[in-house]
């Protein structure tokens, strides 16, 4: 079931990369993606992307570049940064990229902008991942997604979709038949987040709500509603081809035991 699945990893600091990485290696996990927020942005994420590259290039690695974390000095400067980024990833195996805007969108330096400066240039080889949020429409009154996306895929460079966390299947099933049934669509892998259940994660979810995710109160008010949901999430994703992503702390025993039992059916 590992195999199968995806782990975002979190860390403060290279020497606790390291120990999550000699982790995946132990309970072979090859899937991994690092994330671009917090404290893993500019120098940590480029450091980040050259060590892993050295030390461990056995890994399948998707990195989320968002723009407005790695925005530096101005548009021009940051457009170039990611170009350079883009080139070192291609010399390397098993590396892609999920490009985000980020939570706070730069003027004119967001991802539909930067896809087409990107196809126009003549010796960039590049295919980007791309977010796609289902629940906006219905849960944050914001209609924008379906038209975002057909902009983004229009430009020729996407060849991925990463679907954000939810807890309502049924929003998730009509935007995913969209997708599917789009006359652009073009087989993307596809990719589906999930958060794994706790008293600790529901606690602070409660104090502070991330932006764009939406969690219903039954599951907030209840752990074992919540991990039922989680599984039948698990099945949907499976159902239907999406590789699911676990985006919750799992490098210990005790959690990777917890997350497999949870996802055994």
């Amino acid at each position: 079931m590992i195999t199968n699945l995806r782990f975002e990893l979190s860390f403060k600091n290279i020497a606790q990369l390291e120990n999550k990485l000699n982790f995946c290696k132990l309970n072979k996990i090859n899937n991994i993606n690092i994330p671009c927020k917090g404290l893993i942005k500019k120098d940590l994420f480029n450091t980040t992307f050259e060590y892993i590259a050295k030390n461990f290039s056995e890994f399948n690695v998707t990195y989320h570049y968002s723009l407005y974390h790695q925005y530096s000095k101005n548009k021009e400067n940051s457009y170039l940064e990611l170009t350079n980024f883009i080139k070192k990833l291609n010399l390397c195996k098993n590396f892609q990229i999920l490009l985000v805007s980020g939570s706070n969108k730069k003027k004119n330096f967001e991802v539909i902008n930067v896809l087409n400066d990107m196809r126009r240039e003549e010796n960039l080889n590049v295919k980007v991942g791309i977010a796609y949020n289902p629940y906006l429409r219905k849960y944050f009154n914001l209609n924008s997604e379906r038209e975002r996306y057909e902009k983004k895929i229009s430009t020729g460079l996407v060849n991925s979709v990463w679907f954000q966390f939810g807890t309502d299947i049924n929003e998730l099933e009509r935007e995913v038949s969209y997708i599917k049934k789009s006359k652009k669509y073009q087989g993307y892998n596809l990719y589906g987040s999930i958060l794994v259940p706790s008293k600790q994660f529901i606690s602070r979810f409660k104090f502070r709500p991330w932006k764009g995710v939406y969690i219903s109160e039954n599951y907030l008010s209840s752990i074992e509603e919540f991990c039922s949901f989680t599984n039948d999430l698990f099945r949907f994703y499976s159902e239907n081809n999406i590789t699911p992503v676990i985006e919750t702390e799992f490098s210990s025993a005790g959690k990777l035991n917890y997350i497999q039992n949870l996802f055994s059916y």
